[in-house]
């Protein structure tokens, strides 16, 4: 593979104009040589598309003929992306610039890692984790979904307990990084989840497939 996997950052999007306003400046700022941003549309009604093509013409764009949700979304949209790496990125994620080398890194030093996912702080509380995914996320024996530094709505601050690099058993969707070819044999996204889960699901089949999860503590972000 080349020096310089190509990474496609791709930010699913409905009416979030205003998420793109004040999130979409922090994307653009990442360094990575060979990275696309791309926004794939649900067919927004607010003047999304309008307001990327006057404003970004950088970022490339994929209109979705009609909202399928989150998972139906992306599955519509990574269709037409071609990448080794899909990154997956919430349109409310604030990132810094150099999220995206660290995690690549990781996840180039081993052809059984399949998908992987930074720290997530909180946007709000940037001292503080984040519920959607923390440290990394594991289940519990009765399935419920749990992340190192959040369990259901207590969330830890952020001391550098979390700074390291671990297999975990689901990555976030909030900016879940995953290899394309591991993407494609997957399957993608379950579109009957619509919203919620469906990263756990997509992770859970991943193992079952033999491949590993990671969480790398030296990225961050804010969601």
């Amino acid at each position: 593979m080349m020096a310089h996997p190509k990474v496609a950052v791709v930010i699913l999007n409905w009416n979030g104009k205003h998420h793109l306003e004040q999130f979409l400046p922090s994307v653009t700022r990442s360094v990575y040589p060979g990275m696309e941003i791309i926004v794939g549309d649900n067919a927004s009604s607010d003047g999304s598309v309008s307001f990327l093509e006057t404003h970004y013409p950088q970022v490339r764009i994929i209109r979705n003929r009609e909202n399928y949700g989150f998972a139906g979304g992306y599955n519509a949209v990574l269709s037409q992306v071609e990448a080794d790496y899909f990154v997956l990125l919430n349109s409310d994620v604030e990132v810094t610039p150099d999220w995206i080398g660290p995690v690549v890194r990781l996840m180039e030093a081993d052809p059984r890692i399949a998908a992987a996912q930074p720290k997530l702080l909180s946007f709000q509380n940037r001292t503080c984790f984040e519920y959607a995914g923390a440290g990394g996320g594991f289940l519990d024996v009765l399935g419920y979904p749990f992340c190192r530094g959040r369990v259901f709505d207590t969330v830890e601050q952020d001391h550098g307990q979390y700074d390291d690099d671990t297999e975990v058993f689901w990555a976030t969707g909030a900016a879940l990084f995953i290899k394309s070819s591991c993407w494609k044999e997957a399957g993608g996204l379950d579109a009957d989840f619509f919203a919620h889960m469906e990263e756990i699901d997509l992770c859970w089949r991943l193992k079952n497939l033999g491949y590993r999860i990671m969480y790398c503590g030296r990225s961050t972000v804010f969601h």
